[in-house]
């Protein structure tokens, strides 16, 4: 395992170092690709982050840290996309436990490279939320990526951090991180997505979905999550940008504050005191919303229906393309339908299927 890569969100970060590993070093050897096992609600009823604690299975790699293989299973009723990662992709993926804080990731990060010797060790943020300054209206989930760059910044081996598809995840606008991108190092293509083509047709992830579907050369704005927030899909975004990992932590005021933070709780703290919420309180309230939402079955005749209207104002708006979740939400569906919805929409209009988005037809003439 000659390459560390730390996925700075979770979710599809982690998918995204699958790409980034096999464009910048190719099938040589294979990553050893730390995340945390965070796939919200629409996967994990269960808000927050889950530990080592929440999964039968695991595997140690060191005293501090554990791999997450394709036999592990989280312990119900959580819910993890990590161990058919394992399953489908080859790299080890090593579960960050954030529930000790910056200091407790920054452990598992010194005994990795103690255990690895990695020639490399890349961050790697889809979007560029990594780069929020934490007072920013669009900014939704800072606090997985904040605790990455703390402890990244803290651990004794050098740590080169790349941006991918700035702007992506919708929660910065791509002109308010050009002041601190750097040089671009790689720009994705197909063949890039080649290595997870098969884990983009089920992961939800709308960031690298729209990073996946960008070097693929789907261009257009493209709506994603719940609010049907507008993301551009332009030439720019499938680039890889390194960014200064100093810069970074100057500009990102969670980080700063949260490097001795010792629990999870202490990070929430800061987050609500400096960014005005914490993402996992927003979780905890909307577990307690979907509770109360039951799934109905799926009848197809009203979803034709449902989907005409939404495309005809999705069209008026000047979009192009949305994500499924997008599509769920937008039809008032259970996130649990997602997968349904998809197949059904796919089956029956193959021809919108810009993997893995759905484009919205143009107006007939």
């Amino acid at each position: 395992m000659k390459r560390l890569i730390v996925a700075a969100g979770g979710g599809g970060d982690a998918v995204a170092a699958a790409m980034l590993h096999a464009a910048l070093y190719g099938d040589e050897d294979q990553a050893v690709i730390l995340t945390y096992a965070w796939d919200r609600l629409l996967i994990d009823p269960v808000p927050g982050p889950r530990r080592p604690a929440d999964f039968t299975g695991l595997e140690h790699l060191t005293p501090s840290t554990w791999a997450v293989p394709a036999q592990a299973r989280p312990v119900a009723p959580a819910d993890s996309t990590l161990p058919r990662l394992a399953a489908e992709l080859s790299h080890t993926f090593a579960l960050l436990d954030p529930y000790r804080g910056a200091e407790g990731l920054t452990r598992q990060l010194e005994d990795l490279v103690h255990h690895l010797e990695p020639e490399s060790i890349d961050l790697l943020d889809v979007g560029g939320d990594i780069l929020a300054r934490g007072d920013e209206p669009t900014l939704k989930s800072p606090l997985g990526d904040a605790l990455s760059l703390a402890a990244c910044c803290q651990v004794n081996a050098p740590v080169r951090l790349l941006v991918a598809g700035p702007g992506l995840d919708g929660e910065l606008l791509p002109e308010d991180l050009a002041d601190t991108l750097g040089p671009v190092v790689h720009t994705f293509t197909p063949r890039d997505v080649e290595a997870i083509s098969s884990v983009m047709e089920w992961h939800p992830s709308e960031a690298t979905g729209l990073l996946a579907a960008a070097a693929r050369g789907v261009r257009g704005t493209c709506e994603i999550r719940d609010a049907g927030f507008p993301v551009p899909l332009t030439d720019d975004s499938p680039t890889v940008h390194e960014v200064d990992l100093d810069d970074a932590l100057s500009r990102n005021q969670l980080a700063r504050a949260i490097m001795a933070t010792a629990h999870l709780d202490e990070v929430e703290a800061y987050s609500r005191e400096i960014c005005g919420y914490s993402e996992i309180d927003y979780e905890r309230n909307k577990a307690l919303w979907l509770k109360e939402q039951q799934p109905a079955k799926l009848d197809p005749a009203a979803i034709w229906a449902q989907l005409d209207q939404f495309e005809s104002e999705a069209r008026a708006r000047g979009v192009t393309h949305t994500t499924f979740r997008r599509t769920t939400e937008a039809l008032n569906l259970h996130g649990s339908q997602r997968n349904d919805l998809r197949q059904l929409l796919i089956s029956s209009r193959p021809e919108q299927y810009d993997a893995p988005l759905w484009r919205i037809q143009p107006q007939p003439e």
